[in-house]
């Protein structure tokens, strides 16, 4: 009786490792998933950035003496601390407020039909995406130091605040703002270099964002230097 059932309990044994590799693998892939689904969704706590009541006033002066100094033809440096930038982006960034319903999608019955879509990708459903996705943005703080920018930007996504933050190097190239990122996380998460690269370059480089970040005629430079945004004018 034994020895009609050696090759069967050898096979269980033998199979049996196999099963443990198995299930291994499967509750330690389930457990990475899990915990890279906690770190997106928790929130980063914001930075602090450089405030200053009388940053607003004094930034608004530094544009009028550049562009006085760009009619007259004459060059300019004009040179944005940290306290004036987060002050600017404060007073002209349409930030939803905490808690506020998110702008509907386009209905279907007034989506133009699928032709016309493919034909302009200009079309008024493109133009509903990008407002949706503009108007989710609650919150933006940058921190400037030495060469560097980093952003930190609060978005709602489906009812849930997600936070990005984004460092690199600003700067421009045959005249448009250019960014190369150095690091980058969602949430708690960090995001691979490879694919951060490749997804910042392919957001700044599609046609329907290219122009928008083209400068203005009389300005020569753009860069971070010494923890301040420095622009050269012609």
């Amino acid at each position: 009786m034994s020895i009609v059932n050696a090759p069967a309990i050898a096979t269980k044994a033998a199979a049996s490792p196999w099963k443990i590799v198995y299930r291994i693998l499967k509750w330690t892939t389930l457990a990475a998933a899990v915990l890279t689904l906690v770190l997106i969704l928790h929130k980063v706590s914001p930075p602090d950035v450089m405030n200053d009541p009388a940053a607003a006033a004094r930034l608004a002066a530094k544009f009028q003496d550049a562009q006085m100094a760009a009619a007259s033809g004459q060059p300019y440096l004009l040179t944005i601390t940290e306290a004036e930038l987060n002050s600017f982006l404060g007073t002209h960034l349409d930030l939803k407020p905490s808690g506020a319903p998110s702008v509907p999608s386009q209905t279907p019955a007034a989506a133009p039909p699928p032709a016309q879509s493919q034909a302009n990708p200009g079309s008024a459903e493109t133009q509903a995406t990008v407002e949706e996705v503009q108007s989710s943005v609650r919150d933006v703080r940058i921190n400037l130091f030495e060469d560097r920018v980093r952003a930190y930007v609060v978005f709602d996504f489906h009812g849930k605040d997600l936070s990005l933050q984004l460092e690199g190097h600003l700067h421009a190239e045959d005249g448009y703002l250019k960014f190369d990122p150095v690091s980058g996380s969602l949430g708690s998460f960090p995001l691979p270099q490879s694919s951060l690269e490749s997804a910042v370059h392919k957001m700044m480089d599609s046609p329907e964002n290219r122009e928008k970040l083209r400068l203005p005629p009389e300005i020569s430079d753009l860069r971070i230097e010494s923890g301040a945004v420095v622009v050269s004018y012609k």
